[in-house]
């Protein structure tokens, strides 16, 4: 089993395959089970699972901003 990809809220992903709008370069704009993203072209929003995420995924074009390790653990504190 592969490692999982550390996906990050205003990352800029490169995809496989074109957009129906021409558009290869997604923005990261929810982080989960399933990934949200927004064409960088058309603005249209889609929801993948990160299993298929991972296999379109061709490379990052820009990483979003580190999390903040006290946010994350007052996060992990909550659960």
């Amino acid at each position: 089993m592969s490692e999982i990809i550390d996906f990050r809220m205003a990352d800029v992903l490169r995809l496989r395959k074109p957009h129906p709008c021409g558009g290869f370069e997604w923005e990261v704009v929810r982080v989960g089970a399933d990934i949200g993203l927004k064409c960088g072209t058309c603005g249209h929003r889609v929801l993948l699972e990160r299993r298929t995420l991972e296999k379109r995924l061709k490379t990052f074009v820009v990483r979003g901003p580190e999390p903040d390790p006290e946010q994350l653990r007052a996060i992990m504190e909550r659960d």
